[in-house]
């Protein structure tokens, strides 16, 4: 039976007690011994790489979120827990190596199981595209607004969710909607699967007592004529066709968006908060990459879904229409990712100056490229891009975050990033080359400001008695090759106490490792030139005489 590794507020929570039903009552029973009972810093399934099945969940409330309180609540006040000037809240949710492990909010996928070109186009699915045999069913439809859009079953009664592009600005939306996806879902999230169609008025047939809601907020039953009306704001192209992103609908119940700051009361899964999760204050460097300023609650997704017989709740992500320039409606303004929509000290600048001082991301220069917007490279600050508001989980990030979502980035290739925006099908090959070539310069910029920021050392293993790694700077051509300084010492795993064994400064296993009974721990010191940025390596030995009788169990990193 295997153990997750999280931490919460210092206390060790137990798969035993997730499994056996008694969450509740073994944290209270946790909360009530005594202070001076150690726990060992490493367990024998250490690290974990999947968290314990979920707990069956049988009461979970649907909920809505209204997108102008998530905007006031969070830029007017600072909901969740967050860092003091003396106190910095480490990430949660993370293993011993500081890894996320799979579950329902992240499966790791393409830094630590690299996916073949087809499987990073194929994206979260490819099977599931609706049929052209027979007419699409419209259930429900969105007439307000500049992007209407419909919900409709086709001829197998599968059920989609069909967007559009807005009519002056062809392609920005729905080729930004599919290339996000499959980036966030090579990335580790759970993302709708996405179909690019193209189809004409005749595919799209009226459903039974669809009703339409009107700008004043009036419902009435909708007509023929309806659809066709919203039909006259998508634009077409030079067929008659009209393009559009049918998403498929996602398995199980909705229950509403989750949110960056605490967790779901009516989840008993749900127990780290959310702004201290990896998985999400990561996640604003990937929002950065891919220009995803709407990065808010309200374009998440929980769904109860079942599997093994068990209801769990599971966490999407969803709506990647405002990404790559995009703002969905139209291009993006050219302050989104320097400043968000509020903020104090931006606008007293410009108000006590008159204007005078012109921001610099306003000397951003775009292409005349309707289909992609406002998406550039020269000024994109990596450190400093924001959302369209404070984001409770990205205000939290700290370095190692930072990093862990880094190395994913720049994992992948030119290659890899230019078949991914092919699938955008973007009828201008230079908007098509627009698009890869920032994602490319936006990568080597996210490379060169985080992974600096840490010892860039990463995949640590044993092999043939001595430890190796990957130098990230060197892999990336972000800095010259360097030796580096190591020191050994005997690992206490009860008192997390280090007894340094002189002599043993180099990565090759000391004797005395080798030597050892079967479950001691070692710990390596690895640091360069900066005294602050080292990485303790943490060995376990294990029993038999295999060539793999040494283990990689755990590691810190400091900065």
């Amino acid at each position: 039976m295997c153990r997750v590794n999280f931490l919460m507020n210092g206390d060790r929570i137990t798969s035993q007690s997730l499994l056996s039903g008694q969450f509740l009552r073994s944290t209270l029973l946790l909360l009530l011994l005594p202070l001076n009972l150690s726990a060992q810093k490493f367990y024998e399934d250490d690290p974990i790489t999947k968290v314990p099945p979920p707990m069956n969940v049988e009461n979970v409330l649907s909920r809505k979120l209204s997108d102008y309180y998530d905007f006031f609540y969070n830029t007017l006040s600072h909901p969740g827990e967050r860092h003091t000037k003396t106190k910095l809240i480490p990430a949660q949710a993370v293993n011993t190596l500081g890894e996320v492990p799979d579950s329902s909010w992240y499966t790791n996928r393409h830094y630590h199981h690299p996916m073949t070109v087809e499987e990073l186009v194929r994206g979260p699915g490819d099977e599931n595209a609706p049929s052209m045999e027979g007419r699409w069913r419209v259930v429900a439809a969105k007439a307000e607004g500049i992007t209407p859009g419909f919900t409709i079953l086709d001829s197998r009664g599968l059920r989609y969710i069909l967007k559009f592009d807005p009519l002056d600005y062809p392609e920005i939306a729905t080729a930004a909607d599919m290339i996000a996806s499959k980036f966030f879902y090579a990335l580790g999230y759970p993302v709708p699967e996405n179909y690019l169609v193209f189809f004409n008025r005749e595919q799209l047939v009226l459903g039974e007592g669809v009703l339409l809601r009107d700008p004043v907020g009036n419902e009435r039953e909708m007509t023929e004529r309806d659809v066709t009306e919203i039909l006259l704001k998508v634009p077409r192209n030079e067929a008659g066709e009209y393009r559009g992103v049918a998403s498929f609908y996602l398995e199980g119940t909705p229950v509403g968006p989750f949110r960056y700051h605490g967790t779901r009361k009516d989840d008993p899964n749900d127990i780290v908060p959310h702004e201290h999760r990896r998985d999400l204050r990561g996640l604003s460097v990937f929002c950065a990459w891919l220009g995803h300023d709407d990065s808010r609650s309200i374009n998440t997704l929980d769904m109860l879904v079942r599997e093994n017989g068990v209801f769990f709740v599971k966490h999407h992500l969803i709506d990647f229409g405002s990404t790559l320039g995009s703002a969905s409606n139209g291009p993006n303004t050219p302050r989104s990712g320097h400043e968000y929509m509020f903020a104090w000290k931006p606008a007293a600048i410009q108000f006590f100056t008159f204007g005078l001082i012109v921001p610099r991301w306003a000397r951003a220069k775009f292409p005349d490229l309707p289909s992609v917007g406002r998406f550039e490279s020269e000024k994109f600050d990596a450190e400093g891009w924001v959302p369209e508001y404070p984001n409770p989980a990205f205000s939290n990030r700290l370095p190692d975050d930072a990093f862990w979502a880094a190395k994913q980035v720049m994992a992948f290739t030119d290659p890899q990033i230019r078949a991914i925006v092919k699938t955008g099908q973007y009828s201008n090959p230079e908007a098509e080359k627009w698009i890869a070539d920032r994602l490319i310069e936006r990568r080597d910029k996210i490379g060169k400001a985080f992974l600096a920021k840490m010892l860039p050392l990463d995949r640590f293993a044993v092999q043939e008695d001595q430890i190796v790694f990957e130098n990230l700077a060197v892999k990336h051509r972000l800095a010259p090759a360097r030796d580096y300084v190591v020191q050994w010492s005997r690992f206490n795993n009860d008192t997390e106490k280090k007894s340094p064994l002189p002599g043993e400064t180099t990565f090759r296993l000391p004797s005395q490792l080798l030597e050892s009974a079967a479950g001691e721990y070692f710990a390596a010191d690895i640091h360069g030139g900066d005294p602050k940025k080292t990485i303790t390596v943490y060995l376990r030995k294990k029993p038999g005489k295999r060539p793999d009788r040494v283990e990689v169990v755990g590691m810190d990193r400091t900065w």
